[in-house]
């Protein structure tokens, strides 16, 4: 099993590493002058090269990739400064000359346009997003789920025919144009019924309470992002349900007078649940990379709203610490759902 996770383990490394070439070569070879667009388009000679020395955008490409590797890694080299020490917050390992080798968390710049940490913008909208994905996740659970039971037991019938027709739906409909739908029926033409809005954020801000929680502008967005995986769900919990009551324990519990409540919701739903738990653990982190039009549509500040605003304004570092979060989410997902079938099947070690 260690030696199993160990490969896991180098494999995510190679995996971050290979995401991180490309995301510096994509980001590097895109039009645009970042200086001008954080000083202005009358901006003076002088001003430009202040501020791509400040960014250190006045080196040679190969020279920022190396930086920019030293800056992303946990363990680096910097000198001993203590204007280094109240940017990298690191803590000394031993001393080379006037440089240190060093343990830090990893650095994601600075804005070009806000100047403040790119930790710190992702720290305030990461928590709203993994809400959003959270909330969407148990949503199409619940109703996947249950619609997936109601079609297998009605097989053939117009229930089961709605609930296809939904599935099939739900997965043709790319998000930005389901989003776009959604927010124009429910939070426009029929905004007198439902009381939602077509766009708004988690927090708001009242003048006498202050910032507070608006639960009602999570709806939209959370049903907008839950849909495609919903659908899934729903088809895999219908073939699994097909699957699991044609076996003979299932005609065996029948024969012995059990309810058919008992048969399906205690025995059948039981061990027709494992494809769907593996669909959830595969999910949750493509929702999160998925929310960037659904946040966009709905004006929902998390972090695929941050990163469209970023891209409009050329700010490179955030889009770029932006994009490795989502990877690395998805890196550390997936080892650890295999980690997790491998400790349940010893089996999966073998392959």
């Amino acid at each position: 099993m260690g030696a199993y996770a160990l490969r896991k383990l180098l494999y995510g490394f190679a995996v971050m590493g290979g995401v991180i070439l490309v995301v510096f070569v994509l980001f590097n070879i895109l039009p645009g002058d970042p200086a001008r667009m954080t000083m202005g388009q009358r901006s003076d000679v002088q001003s430009l090269d202040a501020v791509r020395k400040e960014f250190g955008l006045d080196r040679s490409k190969p020279v920022q990739f190396f930086l920019y590797i030293n800056d992303l890694s946990p363990i680096s080299i910097h000198p001993l400064t203590a204007e280094n020490q109240e940017k990298y917050h690191y803590q000394k390992l031993f001393r080379v000359g006037n440089d240190a080798i060093v343990i830090k968390v990893p650095y994601l710049r600075r804005s070009y346009q806000t100047k403040r940490d790119v930790t710190t913008i992702l720290s305030e909208t990461v928590p709203n997003t993994f809400v959003l994905a959270l909330t969407a996740m148990i949503f199409a659970t619940l109703i996947g789920v249950l619609l997936g039971v109601v079609s297998a037991v009605h097989q053939g019938t117009w229930i089961d025919n709605a609930a296809n027709a939904f599935a099939i739906l739900g997965i043709s409909a790319p998000s930005f144009f389901a989003g776009i739908i959604i927010a124009w029926l429910f939070g426009f033409l029929l905004a007198d019924y439902t009381g939602l809005n077509m766009s708004g954020s988690l927090y708001s801000y009242d003048p006498f309470k202050g910032q507070i929680i608006t639960w009602k502008n999570l709806w939209l967005p959370m049903i907008t992002l839950g849909l495609r995986p919903l659908a899934i769900i729903v088809q895999l919990t219908r073939s699994a349900m097909l699957d699991v009551l044609a076996q003979d324990y299932i005609r065996t519990a029948r024969a012995k007078g059990l309810g058919r409540y008992a048969i399906i919701y205690k025995h059948a739903l039981r061990n027709a649940l494992n494809p769907v738990i593996t669909a959830i653990s595969g999910w949750f982190a493509s929702l999160l990379a998925g929310s960037f039009f659904v946040e966009y549509i709905f004006g929902y500040n998390g972090l695929g709203r941050t990163t469209v605003t970023a891209l409009e304004m050329s700010d490179f570092p955030v889009v770029m610490g932006s994009i490795l979060f989502i990877a690395f989410v998805f890196v550390v997902v997936n080892i650890l759902v295999d980690l997790l079938y491998a400790w349940v099947d010893p089996r999966v070690k073998l392959s």
